[in-house]
């Protein structure tokens, strides 16, 4: 394993794209040759081998071919000695073939230079053309080989840190025949046979670039040759593992409530790795009996007024300090370790209802958003957006519902139109259906038709034609038998074989891009790109992506985005007290929501400004009721249009903080609980737990002398509650001012004076940092890496559909880098998130239960 883990080291160093089980195959014949079946004398020298005969390998050629065939990317690193340069044809030294003429991939000599064959959808069976070294001619002595495949692309051939040779063989590895044999030294039939000494190969899932060659290069040979780990060695590294995906989900859900950075109850803080813990005793390494922490838990004193832990809990807690207490981490954030660091699997979704309707009107042409929103059920809210896949369920309202809005799909489409899209030849016979069966359902299932399926939709128009139906009527019955398929309602995705990821499919990766960036189906673009499987490679990627954010459907999407992630669509539920606020007109609730979309698009689209920036640019749009219920001067407007207001000289205002549609989240009284927990939770990417059920929550009501920025002062002061009440509610103090429906006063209806000051506490830190005013808040906001790390975190759940958690940290981590590069925009965060690969890739489960 020691081997493994320093060969793993460069690749993460030199290119962020790849992680730690990039490495997708080894010969391993420093190991041993029990793996090979050798035809001749196998002589094994340190950590080579002499090659004199063909070596066949014994393990699942037939899953190795597969997982490589599904790769966009991958690269070959090897260490060689020839005996001689002489050797021809070429002379194979790594080969999955089945004979002299028919393979898949070779690396050989072909006397003083390198040779390799590739078979793509571009290449004939032999994988030709190939590509021959050029440049630095081989000789005699042990040379450093790294061959690099790119779809679409340049693939590389390096040799000794230096480029050799490139080209392109094409765009996928679909033809590959996975039956073929792997072998080194020859061919299976003999006749191509390699003389000299080789070190492990090994294959990698993803492109290496020159960095990482040339690192390789220079570590020499030797570096090939890592010990194993000792028993102890492997006990502590299977510690430390089992600290980040057990132990520090449970320190995070069960003790950091109490004893974080901030907290630091009894002066014991479990959330960042201190010398503290082992000196007193608290931990003491491979001793969990003696440790404080373990009496503690083990006599349910901890947690105080929760819970004890459960057994399977407290027998985490105990193998993990028994087995030597590793802390990997120097902070447990609760946001990434609240969930238990395992990879969920990628999964097929449900189309939202939003999607859904626009997937219609898109393919179709036929606009049935309001039926849509009257028919079927509304999506629920659940981890923040209501898109979250797991929570997407089908019942009986959404079978009724898919079928009624399929029938007025059919009624309403012209199918003669929309056929001729297709296909010229417009007739009942099979040689007119059936290729426009397979044309037309690729586009409107988002992906290639198996012969079943041309089948049984063929079956439905002889059906129709059968009772007397004509061309126009068989197409509208087979579109409507379509959009109820699983495979339009669901973005369908494969899941897998294994444990190792996959490059996503081509077909795969055009739904992704579009429901990302438009919320709707692929276009036509898209899914030619995919049908040519050139559409999952970053050139292409790079250029539909820049398309695609150009179309009036990207603003439209991330606005939806905006929706959800602030909750808007609550607004719709808004019924203040009339005894509190008897001049409130529902109009106003509609006119906050659209006041913070257009902000959202302002800020976002027009203005370019990095998402950060909605925390404190100085422009609103108001309606003239809304202008007048924030106390603005009048705004010329008629009705209920929008009017843009600079807020340059109101500091009060600026930012969606200050957005009516935000702070009526605090309810009537403007409760400094709801208002902190969103900016906890919705800006900090904070975590708190629910109150214990003991706890009265009804609020309290301000009255004369008191204040609800006092009510929550005495919260945060007692013992009992301040220790979470502390994490929050001082977030809202600065809002103070603001009532429930929004508007900015000095003093309450009880003539109570309001402040504007306070102090933000982010996550981890020990000390707040001050604020003295509203504006001073939303600066302070608006410049926290914290709150940008957030804005990339909502971001990119939405775009996946599902919670993210530890597994997902490091991915999340390269495409905010990325983004804040170019920006922090919007669009530079698509970008990143879309060309990262954590999208463009398919991930197995590391559980059986693949739910958050």
């Amino acid at each position: 394993m020691m081997r493994l883990a320093l060969l793993i080291l460069p690749v993460l160093t030199w290119t962020s794209s790849m992680l730690a089980e990039d490495i997708l195959w080894t010969t391993e014949f420093s190991k041993g040759t029990e793996r090979w079946e050798s035809k001749g004398d196998l002589v094994v020298e340190g950590n080579a081998i002499q090659v004199s005969g063909g070596l066949r390998y014994r393990g699942d050629a037939r899953e190795l071919s597969q997982d490589i065939r599904d790769l966009r990317e991958f690269s070959v690193e090897f260490w060689f000695l020839p005996e001689n340069l002489k050797q021809g044809g070429p002379a194979r030294i790594l080969t999955f073939s089945k004979n002299t003429s028919e393979r898949n991939f070779t690396i050989g000599q072909e006397k003083d230079r390198l040779a390799v064959r590739l078979r793509t959808n571009k290449t004939d069976r032999n994988g030709m053309p190939g590509l021959l070294s050029s440049g630095e001619r081989l000789r005699t002595e042990w040379t450093h080989g790294v061959f690099v495949y790119q779809a679409g692309g340049d693939s590389l051939l390096y040799l000794n840190g230096k480029l050799a040779g490139k080209q392109r063989f094409g765009d996928n590895l679909s033809k590959w025949d996975v039956s073929f044999p792997v072998l080194v030294g020859d061919e299976a039939s003999g006749g191509r046979d390699w003389r000299g000494s080789l070190s492990d190969i090994r294959i990698l899932d993803g492109a290496v670039n020159i960095d990482w060659v040339q690192e390789r290069f220079e570590a020499g040979r030797d570096a090939e040759a890592a010990p194993t780990l000792t028993t102890e060695e492997q006990s502590r590294q299977d510690n430390e593992r089992f600290f980040e995906e057990k132990v520090t989900t449970i320190l995070t859900q069960r003790c950091l409530e109490c004893h974080d950075s901030a907290t630091d109850e009894g002066d014991l803080d479990l959330s960042r790795k201190l010398a503290s813990h082992f000196e007193d005793g608290i931990l003491i390494a491979g001793n969990a009996a003696d440790s404080l922490l373990w009496e503690s838990i083990e006599s349910d004193e901890m947690p105080h007024k929760r819970d004890p832990l459960t057994p399977d809990e407290k027998a985490i807690i105990r193998e993990w300090i028994d087995g030597g207490a590793a802390w990997t981490v120097d902070f447990i954030d609760p946001a990434i370790f609240s969930r238990p660091a395992k990879q969920i699997a990628t999964q097929s979704r449900r189309l939202t209802r939003s999607e859904y309707a626009a997937t219609i009107r898109d393919l179709f042409g036929v606009e049935l958003s309001s039926e849509i929103e009257a028919t079927l059920p509304p999506d629920v809210r659940t981890d923040g957006f209501s898109n979250t896949s797991y929570n997407l369920t089908v019942d009986l309202k959404h079978i009724e519902g898919y079928a009624r809005i399929a029938e007025l799909l059919a009624e309403r489409l012209d199918s003669r139109a929309f056929a001729k899209r297709f296909s010229n030849r417009l007739d009942l016979t099979d040689k007119g259906m059936i290729p426009l069966i397979e044309k037309m359902g690729a586009n409107i299932l988002r992906g290639e038709m198996s012969g079943e399926e041309v089948a049984l939709y063929r079956g439905i128009s002889t059906s129709v034609a059968s009772a007397g139906g004509d061309f126009e009527d068989a197409i509208a019955t087979i579109v409507e038998a379509m959009v109820q398929s699983p495979r339009f309602l669901y973005r369908v995705e494969a899941v897998p074989r294994g444990s190792r990821p996959r490059a996503a499919g081509d077909f795969e990766v055009a739904s992704r891009l579009s429901y990302t960036i438009w919320g709707s189906a692929p276009d036509a673009e898209l899914l030619k790109l995919a049908d040519e499987g050139r559409l999952n490679r970053e050139d292409a990627l790079r250029h539909q992506v820049s398309r695609m954010l150009k179309d009036p459907r990207a603003v439209k999407q991330s606005l939806v985005f905006a929706s959800e992630w602030l909750h808007l669509d609550r607004l719709s539920f808004l019924e203040p007290d009339k005894k509190h606020f008897p001049d409130w007109k529902p109009e106003l609730a509609e006119a906050m929501r659209r006041e913070t979309l257009a902000y959202f698009e302002e800020v976002v689209w027009k203005r370019k400004r990095p998402l950060s920036a909605l925390l404190d640019e100085p422009v609103t749009f108001v309606t003239p009721a809304l202008a007048e219920h924030y106390g603005f001067p009048p705004v010329s407007g008629e009705g209920n249009q929008l009017v843009r207001v600079d807020l340059e000289n109101r500091p009060e205002r600026g930012g969606i903080l200050t957005h009516g549609s935000i702070l009526t989240i605090g309810g009537d009284e403007a409760s400094m609980v709801t208002r902190g927990l969103f900016v906890l939770n919705d800006l900090l990417r904070g975590v708190i737990q629910d109150p214990p059920p003991c706890v009265d929550t009804t609020p309290v009501e301000s009255k004369p002398g008191l204040t609800q920025r006092a009510v929550a002062m005495e919260r945060v002061a007692d013992k009992s509650c301040g220790g979470c009440h502390s994490k929050f509610e001082p977030l809202a103090y600065g809002l103070e001012r603001f009532d429930g429906l929004g508007s900015f006063r000095i003093a309450d209806a009880f003539g109570n004076q309001l402040r504007q000051d306070g102090e933000v506490l982010f996550p981890g830190d020990r000390e707040p940092e001050p604020f003295h005013s509203v504006a001073e808040l939303m600066e302070l906001l608006a410049k926290s890496d914290r709150v940008r790390e957030t804005i990339t975190w909502k971001v990119v759940q939405f775009a996946m559909g599902r919670p993210l958690n530890a597994r997902d940290a490091v991915h999340v981590r390269v495409i905010h880098e990325k983004a804040q590069e170019k920006g922090g925009t919007y669009e530079a965060l698509i970008a990143a998130l879309l060309e990262s690969r954590l999208f463009r890739y398919s991930f197995p489960s590391t559980d059986s239960d693949s739910s958050p």
